[in-house]
């Protein structure tokens, strides 16, 4: 057999000119200009391939319009006002729809580009194309002039897109595939993880301040991080003053770009290797066993109402691209002036290209999807019983392996959580958990019901058309809303600073403050926040469903009561990493509570039947014989076993939680034969051992359960617990 060797193509002064063309030849063979315009050699490209490629040959760009009547491809000098060149796509190269050219003799490294389209204008129909406008690429892989965090757009003529070089290389790294049941979820945001001067590190603010602090995500014991948007997103949009100080799109909820990567959050320049150094950092996680999830937001863009700017999408194919009303105006289902259109098949098809990209040229394992239930309403707003993006994304071949999450609500009052279209294959941020347990926790005990339903896994929502316990992904804290320490230290929000008059904001957050609004020098309400703190993750770590945790909560970091930091670039939105030494105490009790529920894998799915004959799950209250759950039961007991075939014995865990302000007596059920039960957490242990690595036997089968707190026991047998 003739032996076969990749070679250079040979290059001239127009660049690259040889290229294998599997789809026409097997044989290499040279592709020749048939045209020349404006002084550029070029030639029709290849159709299929959306958005700019370099080819040996040169540059193919391709787009796509319904409405276009003419395209223009602008090139510029990289950092140039005006383009030095603009080519006209011919009639000749289009197909259909898509206009494609490749063009010779390009320098990428000093290139940039955008286009013209001109068609139409009838705002009643909701046709806006306007050849006045400079247009970025819908496919673009990277965005000039937004490389400095805050710094406002230079370009007259806004956004323009580079060409990308993908060299990287990955070496043996692949996907996970960490089960739902297994994950840990770790939410953060890229800049305000360790912007604070505080993090230690020396590239805050970065993909590579994340790197800088993988041996500490590893330590804490957590499985994935779930990224806010870290798509191209104009923080600089709604830039203001307020107080004397700048506000800026912090969250970076209104992409720009759905193709490329955010590039004030690498630390170093990028040109034409933009997503290099969030593919190391992926790289990097994944050799550590933690995974990556992208939170997705295809329910809107950054070109708002009538009044926003044309970025993009307004200028290719408006009508198309967003909902419209009768008269032309925009849907606004999601709170930011535009709803995008998902489930008209060209949108669709930019979706679904959008999570192949990232999947395939960045190895990322899941996605949240930001206000998903838009993603299943029609091109009139309506609701759909079966939406095709929807249904399409669950059995997508590509997306196969990865995490689909949905936050299964909108800003137009949809809200489906225990009711998304899932084919058995979406996962849910429940809220419906997030409410109830925090209701309970704080005392309001009548919630009781609804919070053993929660705790044991959501089956009354999640068991006819989801994945089971899979579909529940739990959560008392997220970015949108309080931090876990101001949930017990604030009873209002406090989002003055926002600039709106404190009107911003969810006013239903189920806090308690403790007796003190804000902060205090009385030990006693801080030990009791604390507590309250410790009741909090213990009873996520030990619900059924996958726990997601909010970064800093570990270690009790602050917001100073704003539920709404959208906007806050600064000490409200970073992580104080002080925190984690003076909360050092607290930061080694989550961790522990991690630990375990990943040392006991019967709270986390249903293992083999128990030998002992105890079922799955267990409910009652402060005696096995009391299973009545109503509106006055203050205290619930939560037992899981299972039978771990490997041990050789069950695995038995139970919860036991006093949301009552006065001391109970319990009594815990008969242990498994050869087994006795131990104390593992206590989190109102007097000697401060809310965590026990090496508990003892406990001498009668009854406990005090104290005020406000959880207690957790084993059945062990007699090998000791240990780490």
């Amino acid at each position: 057999m003739a032996e076969f060797r990749r070679q250079r193509p040979k290059q001239n002064n127009f660049g690259y000119v040889h290229i294998r063309d599997n789809r026409k030849s097997s044989e290499n063979r040279q592709l020749v200009a048939s045209d020349t315009i404006n002084g550029f050699r070029v030639r029709p490209g290849y159709y299929d391939i959306n958005g700019a490629t370099i080819m040996p040959d040169g540059v193919n760009f391709t787009v796509y319009s319904n409405g276009a009547t003419k395209v223009t491809l602008l090139l510029y000098h990289r950092g140039e006002e005006r383009p030095f060149v603009s080519l006209n796509f011919p009639d000749n190269y289009r197909i259909g729809k898509v206009h494609s050219m490749l063009v010779f003799g390009l320098q990428v490294e000093n290139m940039e580009y955008a286009y013209r389209i001109d068609g139409p204008w009838d705002e009643e129909k909701g046709l806006l194309f306007d050849y006045n406008h400079v247009l970025l690429d819908p496919y673009a892989k990277a965005v000039a002039g937004q490389r400095v965090w805050g710094q406002t757009i230079k370009f007259e003529e806004a956004y323009r897109a580079r060409v990308v070089r993908n060299d990287f290389d990955w070496g043996e790294t692949s996907w996970l595939k960490t089960p739902m049941s297994d994950s840990i979820i770790y939410e953060m945001h890229v800049r305000g993880f360790t912007m604070d001067e505080s993090s230690g590190i020396k590239c805050r603010g970065s993909f590579a301040g994340i790197m800088e602090k993988v041996d500490y995500l590893k330590r804490l014991g957590v499985t994935a991080l779930e990224l806010m948007p870290i798509f191209e997103f104009d923080e600089t949009r709604d830039k203001r003053v307020v107080n004397g100080r700048t506000l800026l799109d912090y969250w970076g909820y209104n992409t720009v770009s759905f193709f490329a990567p955010n590039t004030s959050y690498a630390s170093t320049e990028e040109y034409n290797k933009e997503g290099f150094e969030l593919r190391e950092m992926i790289k990097l996680l994944k050799e550590n066993g933690i995974e990556v999830i992208l939170d997705v937001v295809f329910n809107h863009t950054a070109e708002g109402n009538k009044n926003g700017p044309f970025i993009s999408f307004k200028g290719f194919d408006n009508n198309i691209y967003y909902m419209l009303t009768p008269d032309g105006d925009y849907y606004n289902f999601s709170g930011c002036g535009n709803t995008l259109n998902c489930n008209h098949p060209m949108v669709q098809q930019m979706i679904v290209e959008c999570l192949h990209y990232w999947v395939e040229e960045y190895k990322v394992d899941g996605f949240r999807f930001d206000l998903a239930s838009i993603l299943g309403r029609d091109q009139n707003g309506a609701p759909m019983e079966a939406p095709p993006l929807l249904q399409r994304l669950a059995f997508d071949p590509i997306l196969g392996d990865v995490k689909l999450i949905a936050e299964a609500w909108d800003a137009g009052g949809m809200y489906q959580v225990g009711s998304f279209p899932s084919w058995g294959r979406w996962a849910e941020w429940n809220g419906r958990y997030r409410d109830s347990i925090r209701s309970f926790l704080k005392g309001e005990y009548w919630a009781a019901p609804e919070a053993v339903c929660r705790i044991t896994g959501s089956m009354d929502m999640y068991g006819r058309n989801y994945a089971g316990y899979d579909s529940s992904v739990n959560f008392i804290t997220c970015h949108d809303g309080f931090t876990l320490y101001d949930m017990f230290a604030y009873n209002e929000k406090h989002n003055e600073a926002n600039g709106w008059n404190n009107s911003d904001g969810a006013n239903d957050n189920r806090s308690w403050n403790c007796g003190v609004e804000g902060e205090t020098d009385d030990p006693a309400i801080n030990d009791l926040r604390f507590k309250m703190m410790r009741n909090a993750i213990t009873v996520l770590m030990c619900s059924r469903g996958t726990p997601m945790i909010l970064a800093g909560d570990e270690f009790g970091n602050t917001q100073f009561g704003n539920n709404n930091a959208y906007c806050q670039d600064n000490e409200v939105s970073w992580l104080n990493w002080d925190l984690f030494t003076k909360n050092r105490q607290y930061f080694d009790f989550y961790r522990d509570m991690i630990q375990f529920r990943r040392k006991h894998p019967c709270i986390r799915k249903d293992l083999k039947p128990a030998m002992s004959g105890l079922p799955h799950i267990s409910v009652f209250t402060d005696h096995p014989y009391h299973t009545d759950i109503n509106d006055n039961t203050k205290v619930i007991s939560i037992m899981f076993a299972g039978f771990i075939r490997k041990k050789g014995h069950d695995d038995v865990v139970l919860m036991s939680v006093n949301v009552f302000w006065e001391d109970i007596q319990i009594t815990l059920p008969e242990p498994p034969e050869g087994a006795y039960w131990t104390l593992v957490v206590d989190t109102a242990a007097e000697d401060k051992r809310y965590f026990n690595n090496r508990p003892k036997p406990l001498p009668v089968p009854n406990w005090r359960l104290k005020a406000r707190s959880v207690s957790v026991f084993i059945a062990a047998y007699g090998e000791g617990y240990g780490r």
